[in-house]
């Protein structure tokens, strides 16, 4: 599956006065890009409510996400199908969806680094999906990949509309 793989470290911070003259001209439209997305975070959040196993990522009590990324988890257990089924199907479609991005710890580069963790990034990375969600996304295209998400078989047929769902809808 699509994932980002560190091979070497490296640092990049160099940014031309071209591009930063074209970052610098799209802040006037930063605030429509950001409701845009929170737009689709909200419709994906609404559309899998009842759906078991599937939790939107939350968005903290003290501040307001821009949802660059709308993120899930599929709880394999309680959904009946994994993530790796939800991302193939949309592949199907056309439709690009990535696992969240794999822990610093497990890239290449770090192999036999020391690691303190307790598991959560290797869990979301697991667990965890990216859906299409950019500012110029339209309604139809956003309501074909809900369509397909939620036409994937697997046993959460069955446990649909008992108010089983693990969906966060926030910030309307």
């Amino acid at each position: 599956f699509p994932v980002t793989i560190a091979r070497m470290v490296g640092y990049n911070y160099r940014l031309s006065n071209l591009l930063a003259a074209l970052g610098r001209s799209q802040l006037r439209d930063l605030p429509k890009r950001v409701q845009r997305r929170r737009e689709h975070f909200r419709a994906y959040a609404e559309a899998f409510l009842e759906l078991p196993g599937i939790k939107m990522q939350p968005e903290a009590q003290w501040g307001r996400s821009t949802r660059w990324l709308t993120c899930l988890t599929v709880d394999p257990k309680r959904a009946g199908i994994d993530r790796e089924k939800i991302r193939k199907a949309l592949e199907k479609k056309n439709i690009e969806a990535r696992p969240i991005w794999k822990p610093m710890h497990l890239q290449p580069v770090f192999k036999g680094a020391e690691y303190y963790g307790r598991g959560v990034s290797d869990r979301l990375f697991r667990d965890g999906l990216c859906l299409p969600s950019g500012s110029g996304m339209s309604d139809s295209e956003r309501e074909k990949v809900i369509e397909v998400f939620r036409g994937v078989e697997g046993d959460w047929e069955d446990r649909r509309g008992g108010g089983g769902g693990d969906g966060i809808v926030t910030g309307k």
